[in-house]
């Protein structure tokens, strides 16, 4: 299995947006929300998440690096989805661990965060068995945690 970050193109869009989540928009906002932000959002920087060249989900990171006034200081993963027919299978912690190895290299990360819906245990364990604490913070009624770079 070969798993990547790709950039989304005019040829895999529509790939991109018939992925699911299944969770009916309760713990993850659609794609194609997430493309609109990414369209007037500099900081964003948003990558299919492809294994064996076909896309399996995708996530999204805010990178202040990217523009000259961001609104947020911090690096943080703003979205992560993989299809509802595609979770379990390890996809998820894999695409992550690659946005780490992405995020060291930029400018100015010492700390990547991200945040979840409080209950959604599943997200909580596997960010916590990547390594990511919790930050006490709260933000727009989700659980904030960090990784120290």
């Amino acid at each position: 299995m070969t798993l990547e970050l790709v950039t989304i193109t005019r040829h895999n869009l529509a790939e991109l947006l018939m992925l699911d989540a299944g969770d009916g928009g309760t713990q993850v906002g659609p794609n194609i929300k997430s493309m609109a932000q990414a369209a007037v959002y500099r900081e964003a920087w948003p990558r299919g998440i492809a294994v064996d060249g076909v896309l399996v989900g995708f996530l999204m990171l805010y990178d202040p690096s990217l523009a000259p006034a961001p609104e947020e200081p911090r690096f943080s993963l703003w979205r992560l989805m993989i299809d509802s027919s595609q979770q379990g299978k390890g996809y998820g912690a894999t695409a992550i661990q690659a946005l780490i190895a992405h995020v060291r290299t930029r400018p100015g990360a010492d700390a990547l965060h991200l945040s979840y819906v409080a209950g959604n245990t599943g997200g909580e364990r596997l960010y916590r068995s990547l390594g990511f604490e919790p930050t006490g913070e709260i933000d727009d009624g989700e659980i904030v945690m960090r990784l120290k770079l």
